[in-house]
């Protein structure tokens, strides 16, 4: 996996990335449905993560906003948003 963008949030990044991985290769890649719970978790850990990189950037480090991949990020999420709804809400 690779840093962050802040050094100081990377366990955050491990986390998320692990909880990610995890999600993707037994859950995704089997077009197994996905549960609340694995969705919850990774989303929390994301928002934690994301949250981390917006404190730094507020404190004048290099970060999210200072590279201008926050607006990136978050236009990708609203432009997928529909369509991973659509996945996300499957049933077997």
């Amino acid at each position: 996996m690779s840093a962050s963008l802040a050094p100081e949030c990377n366990e955050l990044k491990e986390r998320y990335d692990t909880c990610f991985l995890k999600w993707y290769s037994e859950e995704f890649l089997k077009r197994s449905p996905t549960t609340n719970e694995a969705k919850g978790k990774c989303d929390r850990l994301f928002k934690d993560y994301q949250s981390c990189l917006r404190l730094l950037t507020t404190a004048g480090q290099v970060a999210l906003k200072q590279k201008g991949i926050d607006k990136l990020v978050e236009e990708a999420r609203e432009d997928h948003k529909e369509a991973d709804g659509l996945y996300m809400d499957k049933k077997p």
